[in-house]
């Protein structure tokens, strides 16, 4: 696949600026977000790690050992609360099991242990694994979303069925292994799609990446549904 990945950032960057995302306190408090962010909305996310926050248990020791039951009432606002409680204690296992506890051990591992380790995690699939790497270890690893897919495929550039490590090596391998430029990018593609490129009704015509889109582009209700 062709994509001019370079002229998409320089495009999104001087229409939207710089991002500074992701919206976090401690590389904790980023994972935590990662997990409950799946399947809901980040304004959900938000209610839930405040609510962690007033009852202090936002440490690595605490979300470990705290009953399941109080965990899933504390994040009850982002959904499936008892599902995303058992991914967060499964996590919190694996490093408290494998690093005494000892998060900053963990965050210094080589990116591809660390991924290895994160997807050996119950729960953690490659999207939220490649996040926690990105943005809590600020290693170079591309995030592939929803939103990546959805205007890559608009744009022809995916048919939509690549697999996630084909989308990440198109961004990989055109762009310099900098976490602070893989940071930048995936959070403009974030603005991209919540403020122009619509799962439907997209705002096309004041999208930065408008006038390259094909003439013979498919309506979005034909490309399928994406969150």
């Amino acid at each position: 696949m062709s994509v001019p990945v370079r002229e998409i950032y320089t495009r999104l960057l001087a229409a939207f600026g710089t991002q500074g995302w992701w919206p976090a306190d401690s590389p904790l408090e980023m994972m935590v977000g990662a997990i409950l962010t799946q399947n809901t909305t980040w304004v959900n996310v938000e209610k839930a790690i405040a609510r962690l926050k007033s009852e202090d248990v936002l440490q690595l020791p605490a979300i470990h050992e705290v009953p399941l039951s109080s965990l899933a009432a504390w994040i009850r606002p982002v959904g499936y609360f008892t599902l995303k409680a058992r991914r967060l204690r499964a996590l919190t296992t694996m490093i408290s099991e494998q690093y005494q506890g000892d998060l900053t051990s963990f965050l210094k591992e080589p990116a591809d242990r660390m991924r290895n380790q994160l997807l050996s995690v119950w729960g953690v699939g490659q999207e939220t694994a490649d996040s926690i790497i990105l943005y809590a270890a600020h290693h170079a690893r591309f995030v592939v979303d929803a939103y990546t897919r959805r205007f890559l495929e608009r744009h022809k550039w995916l048919h939509g069925a690549e697999s996630y490590d084909e989308v990440a090596r198109v961004f990989t391998r055109a762009l310099s292994l900098n976490p602070v430029l893989f940071n930048e990018f995936h959070a403009l593609i974030v603005h991209l799609a919540k403020n122009h490129c619509h799962a439907r009704n997209p705002d096309c015509e004041h999208c930065p990446l408008g006038s390259i889109l094909p003439p013979d582009s498919l309506p979005v209700e034909k490309i399928g549904p994406r969150p």
